[in-house]
Order: C-alpha cells, then structure tokens, then sequence
C-alpha cells in the first residue's frame, strides 16, 4: 500500500470517531497530503492550519513552556483541532460546537502516531 492510501486510511478511521466534519493531514509546511473536506478549500485550510500550529509550537517554545500537544480553536460554529504527528506532518479536524473532546483528542492522538509511523 502507498504513503498516501495509508494516510487517507487513518483519515476515514478517524472520521468515523463520530462528530468530525473534515480532517486533513498535510506537511508541516502546510501542504496537503489527505483529506476529507465537506466545504472549503482544503488546501488553504491545511495552509493556515499548519501556520497556526507552528507559530503556537514557536511562541510555546520561546516562553520555555515546551512543545504543545494541539492548538485548539473554539468559536461559536465549531472547534478545529490541530495536533503534530512527528516531524513531517499534522492531523487537523472540525467539529460541531456542541462536541466533546475527550474521545476525539484520545482520536487525534492515535491518528497522529499513526501518521508518524507511516511517514518514517
């Protein structure tokens, strides 16, 4: 199996954890490599995705609090929840307002090592 129906595989696992709209894998550079989108651009999304869990990697580092585990953005529409998996790559989802995050971050943290895995 190739990198890529690997990594599409560990997306539509994911997306069966249940109130997950759209998830992408892409590059710590913020290109795409997967990904499930219901509406936007997943390009663009992975884009600033990955902007935005660097600069919350570098502003953490800076202030010595370490790496963090996951950016997440709550508003009124939705949560997006980013996290690392190893040095190549992030997982990134969106979810319903009203979801819970305590199975979708343990999820999350499955997929990502998953994502590690495969791209070492």
């Amino acid at each position: 199996m190739i990198v890529t129906e690997k990594l599409s595989k560990v997306l539509s696992d994911l997306m069966k954890t249940g109130a997950i709209e759209s998830s992408v894998i892409a590059s710590r550079d913020g290109l795409l490599m997967v990904s499930y989108m219901q509406k936007g651009d997943d390009e663009t999304f992975a884009a600033m995705s990955a902007t935005m869990l660097g600069a919350a990697e570098t502003a953490s580092t800076e202030l010595e609090k370490g790496v963090p585990d996951r950016v997440i953005v709550e508003s009124n529409d939705g949560k997006l929840i980013a996290v690392g998996a190893g040095p190549k790559a992030l997982v990134v989802v969106l979810t319903p307002a009203d979801a819970g995050l305590g199975l979708m971050l343990v999820e999350l943290g499955k997929a990502a090592d998953e994502i590690k895995r495969i791209l070492n």
